[in-house]
């Protein structure tokens, strides 16, 4: 069907659901079933263009989740959905709200399956919260609107999947099916507060774990008085990918570790553990037993959180509302509790001894403003940097929650052009970078002011610890020839390589400073030796 120049298309009506939920900003990386939806953008839709779908996704991610607003990505086909499978598991573990728009071809000869005809609905599995296929070109706007109000809720990617004649299609006069706005009560429970305050207030030796679904700034403020009454320990989430408490507070214990065994130990004591914001609990490797003898609470905002954890009681609610009226219900204990250790940093090195990642995290521990936004990708390093860069606001730190690599730099170029002057840090293993080092190329078109430390060891040095670990030797190469520096500068971003202590100290002196009125990336590669001991 032909439609007059005049006449109001699919592609005009999605453009107006779009804006109507301020998804003005597309990142993409397109291909020919998405050509006749992006040619002649209107202006006041801004494109990002990304090299590989898993840095279009990557950077989605942490617009988002910097923004706490869902994102709107745009990827081709079967070959760029398939791309973007690990990065769309990534956003959604990570709790991300994402609009993915994901072409197809021409729905006039979809049953033929044509060249770059693509079986879609299934190829992410079950990470997206909402798969749409809408049935006539003129149900796309109100697909999006609904994958919109489905991404929020569900907090992750929604995906429509979109022929491409769809767009040209003439629109229904007809109003969108999908809510403007979608409400959803946040008051929390008085009756599941207090029963929980009273559980709190039979404990002898209660703790707290909170997690990354408690990273912001009312259920700081919450959880800190609630500790603060009950003088207890505060400990983070294992592998938690967000702060849920702050991390120079005297009553922070640290981060759990994601062994059984030293859990045990860690949470020995306890009669009463109460997680907030965190699954109960994740681990990393398998062993046998409990993780604790205690009585365990779980407070989360996610069901699937809640239906999974091995607790008495579980509460599904609104974190900073609940625990702030936890924390006013509680009565307070007296104040005798220490302040809990600190990991000492280590000595300079001496004259000719090479750097090690911990020399490289305590010099920007001593050097980064206190809103810096770490993001991490140094699985090896990742111990260390916990113990010398502590989260002290919110967003402070931010890790991929799937565990797979290829997140750090596209999400740090997302969070800076989110928040284009809070100081943005990704720190990042050499074998990390290669899984997304085009997202750099992205960061110097859209002048995105984000620096990124690349330890820089030549090994896939988590690898073979592992492999140290499982008692035997690993069978991949070392990578020593690779070349982060030459490969930044090869898509246009600015470089610095350093070999010595004295020239990381100046250079982060220089740097540090900057860093909220940067409008240029930096990597700055840092080269390392291998650590002696790995414990997650």
């Amino acid at each position: 069907m032909t439609v007059a120049s005049n006449a109001r298309t699919v592609r005009d009506a999605a453009f107006d659901v779009l804006r109507l939920h301020g998804l003005t900003t597309v990142f993409a990386n397109p291909g020919s079933t998405e050509v006749s939806l992006l040619t002649d953008l209107p202006e006041d839709l801004r494109f990002v263009l990304a090299l590989h779908e898993g840095s279009v996704v990557g950077a989605a991610t942490g617009w988002a989740l910097a923004r706490e607003e869902p994102a709107l990505v745009l990827v081709h086909t079967t070959a760029g959905l398939g791309n973007a499978v690990g990065a769309l598991a990534t956003a959604r573990v990570n709790r991300a709200p994402l609009v993915v728009l994901v072409g197809q071809q021409d729905r006039r000869h979809l049953a033929q399956e044509p060249f770059l005809a693509g079986r879609l609905e299934g190829l992410a599995g079950d990470y997206p919260v909402r798969v749409e296929f809408p049935v006539r070109p003129q149900d796309v706007p109100g697909a999006i609107g609904r994958a919109v109000h489905a991404a929020r809720a569900g907090r992750g990617p929604a995906l429509v999947l979109v022929p491409m004649d769809d767009w040209a299609q003439p629109a229904d006069d007809l109003p969108v099916p999908a809510a403007v706005v979608v409400r959803a009560t946040v008051s929390a429970d008085p009756t599941s507060v207090a029963e929980v305050a009273e559980l709190l207030s039979e404990a002898a030796h209660p703790v707290l774990v909170t997690g990354s679904g408690a990273d912001s700034t009312e259920s700081w403020r919450a959880l800190t008085a609630l500790a603060e009454r009950l003088d207890c320990p505060v400990w983070q989430e294992p592998f938690g990918a967000r702060a849920g408490f702050p991390q120079d507070h005297r009553l922070f214990a640290g981060h759990l570790p994601a062994d059984r065994q030293r859990v045990r130990q860690a949470l020995a004591g306890h009669d009463m553990v109460l997680c907030v914001g965190a699954p109960f609990l994740r681990q990393y490797p398998y062993a046998q037993g409990t993780l604790t003898d205690a009585q365990v609470v779980v407070i989360t905002d996610d069901p699937a959180e809640a239906h999974r954890a091995p607790a008495a009681l579980a509460v599904v609610t609104d974190l900073p509302d609940f625990c702030d009226r936890l924390a006013r219900l509680t009565p307070p204990r007296p104040s005798t509790r220490p302040p809990a250790a600190r990991s000492a940093a280590p000595a300079p090195p001496a004259p000719g001894e090479r750097l090690t990642p911990r020399h490289v995290l305590a010099a920007l521990a001593e050097r980064l403003p206190v809103d810096t936004v770490i993001v991490e990708e140094t699985p090896s390093s990742r111990p260390d940097l916990h113990a010398l860069l502590p989260a002290r606001t919110p967003l402070g730190f931010l890790s991929a929650a799937m565990g797979g690599l290829g997140f750090a730099l596209p999400a740090a170029v997302g969070v800076r052009m989110a928040q284009p002057r809070r100081p943005v840090v990704a720190v990042v293993g050499d074998g990390s970078s290669l899984y997304q080092i085009q997202a750099l190329w992205t960061a110097v078109h859209y002048d995105v002011g984000a620096v990124f430390v690349v330890l820089a060891n030549g090994r896939y040095a988590i690898m073979d610890k592992l492999a140290e670990q499982h008692g035997g030797k690993p069978p991949w190469p070392a990578f020593e020839e690779i070349d982060v520096a030459g490969l930044a500068e090869a898509l246009g971003c600015p470089v610095r390589r350093i070999d010595d202590f004295t020239d990381l100290c100046a250079a982060l002196d220089e740097i540090c400073p900057t860093l909220a009125d940067r409008a240029q990336p930096l990597v700055l590669e840092v080269t390392v030796g291998v650590g002696d001991e790995f414990r997650p």
